[in-house]
């Protein structure tokens, strides 16, 4: 009977988790903005893929579905393949602007569970796996397409200037689909159904702007160190940089974001049960 129930629960999501990817791949294709060198604004073509990993947990399912995603991308942008030569180049940005910056994808369901409202998991999700799918691109922006698509000199600041043209934006509508999708099907039933209307989650805020103070600083930490690793006038990588990174104001910043972060995701997730159960 077990046996049984497990087949039915395996294919079950096969076939839930192909036809999201399907609706990924047709709404990546829609693009509000498309950038020359790879790179784009959709209609939340990421969000199924989130789904999928808030239905079915992170480790494997919804690592898994990112991955045939990004193998899906990955043969939808075969052109930005023509912009680099060396077979190790080639290797480079398959696996980092496509497979792994959609692996990441999976990570938008790690929060199941963590605050009273679904809607605030699932945007928080959202919100995190854009970031990480961000961190894969602008490494290979100042790593493979450094002296290519991107200038040799300041690489660091130009992959960070691109990337964040489309992504942001990128990151944006996702967030906002995530949380209107997130208070109107209740994706952790069986089926997904239409939730019934229930008092506004005054404190989801708090855990969203939270989580976009951590973002925040961990995308200034990574200027501000990596700016430093790289000479202005020949583009070479050099980690002496590192003597030069004012290592004073990473600290103050990753310190004071940290704490805030950390303090406004606790005060909603706090605050947003203590309301449910009351």
């Amino acid at each position: 009977m077990s046996q049984t129930k497990s087949v039915a629960g395996s294919t079950k999501y096969l076939v839930e988790c192909s036809m999201m990817i399907a609706i990924a791949a047709v709404l990546s294709v829609i693009k509000i903005v498309d950038m020359p060198y790879g790179g784009s604004v959709t209609i939340a073509s990421m969000l199924p893929i989130v789904i999928i990993a808030y239905r079915y947990g992170v480790c494997f399912k919804g690592l898994l579905a990112g991955l045939a995603y990004g193998a899906i991308q990955q043969l939808l942008g075969l052109k930005n393949l023509g912009y680099v030569s060396e077979w190790y180049s080639v290797i480079a940005v398959i696996v980092l602007d496509y497979l792994l910056a959609f692996v990441v994808l999976g990570f938008g369901g790690a929060f199941r569970g963590k605050f009273a409202s679904q809607r605030t998991e699932l945007t928080v999700g959202a919100l995190v796996a854009g970031a990480l799918r961000f961190v894969c691109h602008f490494i290979s922006g100042i790593t493979v397409w450094a002296g290519w698509g991107v200038p040799t000199k300041m690489a660091v600041i130009h992959s960070l200037s691109y990337n964040s043209v489309y992504m942001l934006p990128e990151i944006a509508v996702l967030a906002v689909a995530a949380w209107y999708l997130g208070g109107a099907l209740d994706f952790t039933s069986e089926q997904p159904v239409r939730l019934q209307r229930k008092p506004r989650d005054a404190y989801a805020s708090y855990a969203i702007v939270g989580t976009l103070v951590l973002i925040g600083g961990f995308i200034a930490d990574i200027a501000m160190i990596f700016s430093k690793l790289q000479n202005e006038d020949n583009g070479e990588w050099l980690i002496e940089g590192l003597k030069s990174v004012k290592w004073v104001n990473v600290a103050i910043i990753t310190a004071v974001c940290l704490i805030a972060g950390v303090s406004l995701l606790a005060y909603g997730k706090a605050q947003s049960k203590k309301t449910r159960a009351n």
